[in-house]
């Protein structure tokens, strides 16, 4: 009997310690799987922020193609400006003759012209003498005395016509000022 008394006690003794192992297991088990969990959060979030980033990619890159396809021949507009210049001053002057076939020409050419530049996107600045002056838009030539009081920061003349294709300014008006 006492020896199965000291068996019981050796085995109460030893059950705690079984346990505490088996709890330490369970508890490694369980660290175990919430570090599993967490580095599987942290690859989530790293796919997910790669991917939003890609998204952004795209649509950065798709709208800068749109750009570029609206801005691809700016080079050759630009180039096409003085030629309208020209044909602005030559219908000044063309307009002082009396040769109504010579007047008719230049007009139907210089249409033909315009209306090709503004297939192509090219806009005219609608700025005229008296309009407010605004630097974002403007290019100031030089200042003048105000003709009258209500024309101070107004503009006076416009010097050179400014284009602009889609939204981008491509040539800023140049103005007289009045001071």
């Amino acid at each position: 009997m006492a020896k199965d008394k000291k068996e019981k006690d050796l085995k109460e003794q030893e059950a705690p310690e079984v346990m505490e192992q088996e709890t330490e297991e369970v508890q490694d088990e369980r660290t175990e799987v919430e570090i599993l969990e967490e580095q599987v959060k942290t690859e989530k979030d790293k796919f997910m922020r790669l991917f939003a980033e890609f998204e952004n990619f795209k649509k950065r890159t798709a709208k800068e193609r749109i750009e570029l396809f609206k801005t691809a021949g700016e080079g050759v507009l630009k180039d096409m400006l003085p030629v309208l210049d020209d044909f602005d001053r030559a219908m000044v002057e063309i307009n002082k003759s009396e040769d109504e076939q010579l007047i008719t020409g230049v007009k139907l050419i210089s249409g033909k012209l315009r209306t090709t530049l503004n297939s192509k996107g090219l806009e005219e600045f609608d700025v005229r003498a008296g309009d407010t002056f605004n630097a974002d838009i403007h290019e100031a030539i030089t200042q003048i005395p105000a003709p009258s009081d209500d024309m101070k920061g107004k503009i006076v003349d416009v010097i050179e016509k400014g284009y602009k294709l889609g939204d981008k300014i491509i040539r800023f008006p140049k103005v007289v000022i009045g001071q």
